[in-house]
């Protein structure tokens, strides 16, 4: 039966176009198709995204087995921690990760729960080896469509923490991560001077770390 067939999640792509190309239309209403579009695909999650410091370089340096045995540790020390977070992985690039979580305090525990794990199993490594993580986190109404495409400025500002800005075993967070997370009176945050677009502030945020050389 075809009746039904756009309605799944897994067109939305096909959905989407057709209202974008309702919106193109000379005389359109966009605001009236913008809350549409909204309405249907919108949702509001916390957004993280990771970067490894020094990966690329370490890649060039000690060829591509290096780099995949490098992720695959990561993932062994992030995945446990992930799952008890309730988060959902969308996107795995190289060696960052795109997160989304429901809770931002969730999605704080998990960034502080992977900066110490990665530390503690770095320790004893050499530097070739260390997995040192950069974070940027986010919250805000994104669109989502099917299982791995999200959008918004809550998906550009914690990219743009996490994987441009973040130093190693720095976690970087919006003010609208702060403003959504219960409990901000309790996080110890830094201003950094860098704003993260569509964002009005940015933050580093202090928490029980090891301290590794880099």
């Amino acid at each position: 039966m075809p009746y039904f067939r756009t309605l799944f999640m897994e067109h939305s792509h096909e959905r989407l176009i057709k209202m974008l190309a309702d919106r193109a239309h000379d005389g359109a209403d966009r605001e009236a198709i913008d809350r549409k579009i909204w309405d249907t695909f919108g949702e509001t999650w916390s957004v993280m995204f990771t970067d490894l410091s020094g990966f690329s370089r370490n890649a060039a340096n000690f060829g591509i087995i290096h780099f995949v045995q490098v992720i695959i540790e990561s993932e062994k020390l992030f995945a446990p921690i992930l799952h008890e977070h309730n988060a959902f992985i969308i996107k795995r690039e190289g060696d960052s990760l795109m997160i989304l979580f429901h809770n931002p305090k969730n999605a704080l525990d998990a960034a502080i729960a992977m900066q110490q794990a990665s530390q503690s199993y770095s320790l004893s490594k050499p530097s070739e080896d260390k997995v040192i993580l950069c974070l940027g986190l986010s919250h805000g109404h994104i669109l989502r469509l099917g299982s791995n495409e999200v959008f918004g400025n809550a998906v550009n500002s914690a990219s743009k923490l996490g994987e441009d800005t973040a130093g190693p075993h720095e976690i970087l967070v919006t003010n609208d991560f702060v403003d959504a997370y219960q409990g901000s009176d309790q996080l110890e945050l830094e201003r950094i001077e860098f704003k993260p677009p569509g964002s009005d502030t940015a933050y580093r945020v202090r928490y029980p770390n090891a301290v590794l050389s880099d």
